[in-house]
């Protein structure tokens, strides 16, 4: 599984940018649902499951086109859980990608996540990344003027960015993809890497509240 190397060399990827990332103490926590989330299924879903991902990560793509439709259809389809997506980004094009997405219309955000992973060999290996973007979200109603926007918004990626290095400095997140399936009682189970999709049932199944 990909591991960020370390902040420093993340923060090197983006400073032409000018992004600048505040620090924070080291504390391992339980990550808990905030207003600037995204959120695929019903709010009031007993268990969460918090996914840390990079768009450049193969083996979250890997999860989001194998083990996603497979979750979707026996946990959140059904109402027993929520996913929340947080941006892990492993490198510049990875912050990119995240901050184009956060730019698309909240309701259509995971699908343009899902276009993403989809599309990831495609956009990540291109000779231009960012031409191969807009020819990605094009598809979803994004034209190449709205994907400039969100290159020149230095906030929403410096949001991003901070994002990531609370999830490293609060929660010990080391690599993509990181999950944590939270419980009703606030009980999380951390699972690491493109797992079986028997283990994340087990998870999942495993926090559910006990009649």
């Amino acid at each position: 599984m990909p591991k960020i190397l370390s902040v420093a060399a993340l923060l090197l990827c983006v400073a032409m940018l000018g992004i600048k990332v505040p620090g924070a103490l080291a504390d391992d926590k339980t990550p808990t649902v905030t207003a600037a989330d995204r959120v695929l299924g019903k709010s009031n879903a007993p268990v969460t499951l918090i996914m840390y991902a990079s768009l450049t990560c193969p083996h979250c793509a890997a999860f989001d086109q194998e083990k996603l439709p497979l979750i979707r259809k026996d946990w959140i389809d059904t109402g027993k859980v929520k996913l929340v997506y947080r941006d892990f980004p492993l490198d510049g094009a990875a912050l990119l990608a995240a901050a184009i997405a956060r730019c698309a219309p909240t309701d259509r955000y995971f699908a343009f996540i899902g276009s993403l992973f989809e599309s990831q060999s495609r956009w990540v290996l291109a000779q231009d990344p960012v031409d191969a973007l807009k020819r990605v979200v094009r598809l979803g109603g994004m034209d190449g003027a709205a994907v400039d926007k969100c290159r020149a918004d230095t906030k929403l990626q410096e949001a991003i960015v901070a994002g990531a290095e609370e999830a490293k400095n609060n929660y010990a997140v080391e690599s993509t993809p990181t999950f944590f399936v939270i419980g009703p009682n606030g009980v999380s189970t951390r699972l690491v890497g493109d797992l079986p999709y028997a283990d994340f049932a087990k998870a999942l199944g495993d926090a559910m509240p006990k009649s």
